[in-house]
Parts: C-alpha cells; structure tokens; sequence
C-alpha cells in the first residue's frame, strides 16, 4: 500500500518539469530575501530554518502552488527522528564514558539534539573497527552518526563517506579527507598554551599525549611551531606518549623522570591528563608551579576546582555540540555538509603562574 502511494506521488511529480520547479525555488527565495538552499530545507520541514521563516516561505510557496512530496521526505527520513552517537573505545585503555571530556561533549550532544526535535541513540565501538558505526545507520533506527574522534583509522571514515553513511566527526581536518569533521583549532590551541609558558620564562616545555590520534597530533604541531619561534630547539626527551586514561598523568611522568633531563613546564594534551600529572609531581616533591607550571586541555568543569586552578586551553563544548547536529542535519538534507574548526581559548589560572 505504502509503495503503491509512493509510485503514485512520483507519477504525479513526473508531470512537471525540473526545470520549472528549479525556476518556483528561485523565485520564492527572492521574494523571501533568502538562498534557494534555505527555501529547500524551509520546503523539507528543517528545524535548520526558524519557525517564521519557515512559515513565510509555506506562504510564499502556496501562492505559486508549488507542490512538494512529503510522502518521499518521510520515506528518506525513515519515519525515525533519532541520531546515533558513538564513541569509540581503545580495546587496550578502556578508556571509560565517565572521562570528563565525554560526559561535556555528550551533554553538549543531548541538549543540542533535544533542542532540534532529535533523541539520542548511544553506542560504543571499537577504536580499531571504526567502520562499525556504519551497522547503526544500516538498521534504518538512526537518520545518521555523530563520532566522537578519529582515533587512528582515517581511511575507514572516508570509506564511510564513500558508502554516503551519514557521519559527522568530532576530530581534526585531515588531508584527502572525505567525511565531514566539527573540532577546534587543535595547532592554534597547542600554540597557545605554550607560548603562555614560554612568556611565563619557562624554557624546558615536556609535552605528554599520544600523536598517533590526529587531535593531539595538531596540538603537538602547535607546540613545535611556538617552541621554534622562540628559537628553542626540540628536545625529544622532554616529549612523552601518554594515553587518556586515569593512570596516564602518573606513568608519563615516570618516564620522564627516569629519562634524567630538566623540565620546568609541562603541557598535557587533556585536563585529566594535566591533573593527573599534577598529583604525581608532588609526589616526586615538584611543586606546582614553583617548580613546574602546567597546562592541561579541554576546560573540563573540574579544571577552575581543581587545586591549584588548572591552566588550560578551552574547547567551546557547547558550541560543538550545535555545530555537530547542525553539519549532520545538513549533510542528510543536502547530502553535503561543510567542515567546521572552531576557536580554542587560553583560560590562565594558578596552575601556571606563581603568585607573588
């Protein structure tokens, strides 16, 4: 019965040309003052579009009687209005959904979804088997995914994208990219925070995180290009791969007391990370920041409450999440979405700078 409706929509559609409804789209955006893209998504019921200018353009689009197929849209939406958002998991870390950067991104998620008339599907994968993620949308229960990181497997992200899964992905932009990615401005941020240091007379700068993931791979480039404007050479000692894990801040700073080099600062590729640095240096009787300044990432709620008070380079949580359902949306609408960066932000606290 379904189909037989469908075919006969279709059938009534034939009967007009494309062109002719091509020229009704133009002329109905100029008279509402906005783009063709607009009348189009206004036209499939987009929450994109606000509610009176989505109104305007019914009108608009009642007075020329043109026809649109709500039967069709229903079908492609698969009468569904959930979003599927994963996150992957490191096999050998287990790194747990109670990681502070998780539990902000996924409210941020939530409320962003709640906002636009979507429901949350969580799931969980495999970091090695990306390419999982494909078996939620193929169920036909989600419109699409939101993944949270690229972890180690660009290419079956972009295989993702060839197969046109709808997937949106928190990470970093890469070269020969094909799938769609929201994140923040990874070099820039790693910049940041060690230029903050190095202007605070810090000189011998460790960097602790893992540059195997794209993210921290950009925040590394970032604290490469700053330690090279001030002419200091890279010392590979000081740089030290850690895992987003609880214990990562204690082992990484084990390895790099037992390297036998000097440091005086240290930049943690996440507030978790940092903190947990932070614990462990105490307990190898170095103050902080007396005798190592820190900076973490991410501005986790914890991070102003955290003692001493972490410096550390903000991601607009709130606005990823926005952006991350706003560039999914677009992409099952349009079937193209654009790449967003968003700023980063240096939020200075006593973590980093000795007081009197």
């Amino acid at each position: 019965m379904m189909k037989a409706k469908t075919d006969t929509t279709a059938d009534i559609h034939k009967s007009a040309s494309k062109e002719q409804r091509r020229l009704q789209m133009a002329d109905i955006a100029r008279l509402a003052g906005v783009s063709t893209s607009t009348v189009s998504r206004a036209l499939s019921g987009s929450s994109l579009v606000n509610d009176e200018t989505r109104q305007r353009i019914a009108e608009l689009a009642r007075s020329l009687k043109y026809s649109i197929n709500i039967d069709a849209r229903n079908l492609r939406l698969k009468q569904t209005r959930t979003i599927a958002v994963v996150v992957p998991f490191d096999s050998e870390t287990r790194q747990h959904l109670s990681d502070p950067f998780f539990l902000g991104i996924l409210g941020s998620l939530a409320d962003a979804l709640t906002d636009r008339g979507f429901d949350m599907l969580l799931s969980r994968i495999d970091a090695e088997h990306l390419d999982n993620a494909a078996q939620i949308f193929d169920t036909g229960r989600v419109l699409g995914v939101i993944l949270i990181g690229q972890w180690r497997h660009h290419d079956q992200l972009n295989q993702l994208a060839a197969r046109h899964v709808p997937i949106v992905v928190w990470g970093a932009q890469l070269p020969q990219q094909l799938y769609v990615t929201v994140g923040s401005d990874n070099v820039t941020g790693g910049q940041k925070a060690t230029e903050h240091l190095l202007q605070s007379g810090r000189k011998r700068i460790a960097f602790f995180g893992d540059t195997q993931l794209p993210e921290v791979a950009q925040r590394y480039e970032g604290y490469c290009k700053a330690l090279a404007q001030h002419g200091i050479t890279l010392d590979e000692k000081l740089v030290v791969p850690a895992s987003f894990i609880e214990e990562g801040g204690k082992l990484a700073v084990a390895e790099l007391c037992s390297r036998k080099t000097s440091f005086d600062a240290l930049f943690a590729c996440s507030d978790l990370l940092a903190m947990t640095s932070i614990n462990s240096l105490r307990e190898n009787n170095y103050r902080v920041p007396d005798d190592v300044a820190v900076v973490g990432y991410d501005d986790i709620e914890l991070a102003r409450y955290f003692h001493p008070p972490l410096t550390t380079v903000r991601q607009p949580m709130a606005q990823a999440g926005l952006a991350l359902v706003d560039a999914l949306l677009t992409l099952i609408e349009d079937g193209n979405s654009e790449a967003q960066l968003l700023p980063t932000e240096l939020m200075i606290r006593a973590s980093s700078v000795c007081i009197g």
